[in-house]
């Protein structure tokens, strides 16, 4: 019954492409001079990662006949997207105020929260998942810039890639 509640088209493909946005992004990042530059490497990816994910999450929904606009699905989608739109709204407040230091915590702890609040919805590696990102966030505020870059790196790269990798071999254990 409670798989029946369950939003579980989940594109483990989608997570390895947007780990390895991610992964690209924290090595580009790495090199950046500044953090003006560090951010429009981010606002890239993000740009890149987030079709892709989205894609694959309807590519895979279709071929599992699952409506995105309805049902769980919905409240899945919509669960994620709320705090993401939320860190969107700080971050460009504070890209205006050039506090670029607290960047890091807003977009790694609201995307946590998404995924916890959407993991509601689907499978306990979800919820896992945005738990994770919301620790690497708690560590960002109490970490010098240079980590916390690396740190959204591992975030955005590492958690998605593994999380990517883990609902693969789930898929093939179950298929």
């Amino acid at each position: 019954m409670e798989r029946a509640g369950s939003f579980e088209a989940l594109p483990g493909w989608g997570g390895v492409l947007m780990g390895a946005i991610g992964i690209a992004a924290g090595l580009a990042g790495a090199r950046a001079v500044a953090p003006r530059e560090w951010v429009l490497i981010w606002f890239v990816a993000a740009g890149v990662a987030l079709p892709v994910g989205v894609a694959a999450m309807v590519h895979r929904a279709r071929s599992g006949g699952v409506n995105l606009t309805a049902g769980v699905a919905r409240r899945f989608v919509l669960s994620l997207a709320t705090p993401v739109l939320a860190g969107v709204i700080l971050s460009t407040g504070l890209l205006q105020r050039e506090s670029y230091d607290l960047l890091p915590t807003v977009w790694l702890t609201l995307y946590g929260t998404g995924v916890v609040v959407a993991g509601i919805f689907s499978i306990r590696l979800i919820t896992v998942l945005g738990a994770s990102f919301m620790a690497l966030g708690a560590a960002t505020a109490l970490t010098p810039w240079w980590l916390s870059t690396v740190l959204v790196a591992v975030g955005f790269g590492g958690l998605h890639l593994l999380a990517g990798l883990i609902v693969l071999g789930r898929d093939r254990r179950s298929g």
